[in-house]
C-alpha cells in the first residue's frame, strides 16, 4: 500500500479515540471503538498524493495498484483542485469519491434577495405540507419493497454460516437494501435542488429526530421518511445557490392556531385543526406550516418588503 494510505488509518484511528475521550469528558455516553474487521472496513484514502484522474480517458491511476476505468458520473467543478481521493466498497460496488476546494465566491453576490419564502412541515402522511397548501406525497421506499426484502432475509438465514451460499445471499440482501436508499436519496435530492430553485427563504422546524425514532411505533415510518437526509440535502444545496435555510423551535407548532395563537389541544390521530376561539379550519400540517413560517426571524424582517407568502406550485412525481 502507498504510505499516506497507511498514515491515513492512524489518522482516522486517532482521531476516534480523541472523540470518544472528548465525549467522555463532557459527561456524555460513549461506546468504545468498535476494532473493524475486513467486511467492516470499507475504505481507504489518498489524502495528498498517490493518485492521478484522466478526465478524457475516463481513467484513474492510483498507487501501488495501477490504472483503473471509470465512470466519471459528474465533472470536477470548474477551477476545483482536488485534495484527496477516497476507494469506498459497496459489497459489489466500488467508488472513488474526490475532496475538491473551490474558489471563494465574490463578496456580495451569494445571497439571494428574500422575495419567496417557505414554511415546512415534515411529516408521514405527506412528506412536506409547505404553508401555501402545496403538499408532496411520501413515497415509502421502505415499506413498497419490505416484502421483496423479508424473501431475501428468510433465504439468507436458512443458508450456513460461514459458507459460499451465505455469501452469495448477504449479496442479494444487500442489493435489495442499496436501491431503497438509492430511490429514497435521488428523491431527495430532487425535491431538495426543486425547493431551492423555487424559495429565497426555507424554513425548517428543528426536529430532534434521534429522539423521535424512539417511539417504537413510528421509528421505521420515520427513516423511511428521511427527513435529516432531505434537510441536509437542502441546506449545502442552497448554501450553493444562495437561498437561505432556517431552523425555528418546533414546540406547540401543531397545537398552536396559526390564525388567533390559542393552544388548541391534539392528538397524533386528530388530523384536522378547527379552532374554537377563531373558527379557523385546516389540516393539522398546513397550521403547523404557517405556524413554522410564522416563527422565521428573516420572514419577518424582510416581509414588509418581499412578497413572502406568494407560493409556487411545486410538484415532485417519485421514479
Amino acid at each position: 500500500m502507498h504510505s499516506q494510505v497507511l498514515q491515513d488509518v492512524l489518522r482516522r484511528l486517532d482521531k476516534t479515540f480523541n472523540n470518544y475521550f472528548r465525549r467522555i469528558k463532557k459527561g456524555k455516553k460513549a461506546g468504545y471503538p468498535r476494532f473493524k474487521g475486513k467486511y467492516r472496513y470499507d475504505s481507504f484514502t489518498y489524502p495528498q498524493s498517490g493518485f492521478a484522474l484522466e478526465k478524457k480517458k475516463n481513467t484513474l491511476w492510483l498507487s501501488k495498484i495501477g490504472i483503473i476505468t471509470i465512470k466519471l458520473h459528474r465533472p470536477i467543478p470548474y477551477k476545483g483542485v482536488i485534495k484527496t481521493c477516497t476507494i469506498k466498497r459497496d459489497v459489489d460496488h466500488w467508488y472513488a469519491c474526490f475532496a475538491v476546494t473551490l474558489p471563494d465566491p465574490a463578496p456580495g453576490t451569494q445571497q439571494r434577495k428574500l422575495q419567496i419564502a417557505i414554511g415546512i412541515d415534515v411529516g408521514l402522511k405527506h412528506l412536506l405540507t409547505l404553508h401555501n397548501g402545496d403538499t408532496i406525497a411520501n413515497p415509502r421506499w421502505l415499506r413498497h419493497s419490505e416484502k421483496k426484502l423479508a424473501k431475501e432475509q428468510r433465504r439468507q438465514a436458512r443458508t450456513q454460516k460461514g459458507s459460499h451460499n451465505r455469501q452469495k445471499q448477504n449479496i442479494k440482501v444487500v442489493r435489495v437494501n442499496r436501491k431503497i436508499r438509492n430511490q429514497r436519496k435521488d428523491f431527495h435530492h430532487k425535491l431538495s435542488r426543486k425547493l431551492v430553485d423555487c424559495y429565497d427563504l426555507i424554513v425548517y422546524e428543528n426536529l430532534k429526530i434521534t429522539n423521535l425514532v424512539k417511539n417504537p411505533h413510528l421509528a421505521k415510518s420515520i427513516s423511511d421518511a428521511g427527513w435529516g437526509q432531505l434537510m441536509c440535502f437542502t441546506e449545502y444545496k442552497a448554501a450553493e445557490a444562495g437561498t437561505l435555510v432556517e431552523y425555528v423551535s418546533a414546540y406547540n407548532t401543531s397545537q398552536l392556531c396559526s390564525r388567533c395563537g390559542k393552544i388548541v389541544p391534539k392528538t397524533l390521530a386528530t388530523r384536522i385543526h378547527s379552532c374554537p376561539y377563531c373558527g379557523l379550519v385546516l389540516t393539522r400540517d398546513h397550521n403547523s406550516a404557517i405556524t413554522i413560517l410564522s416563527r422565521s426571524t428573516n420572514y419577518v424582517a424582510s416581509s414588509s418588503s418581499a412578497s413572502a407568502s406568494s407560493g409556487q406550485g411545486l410538484s415532485i412525481e417519485p421514479v
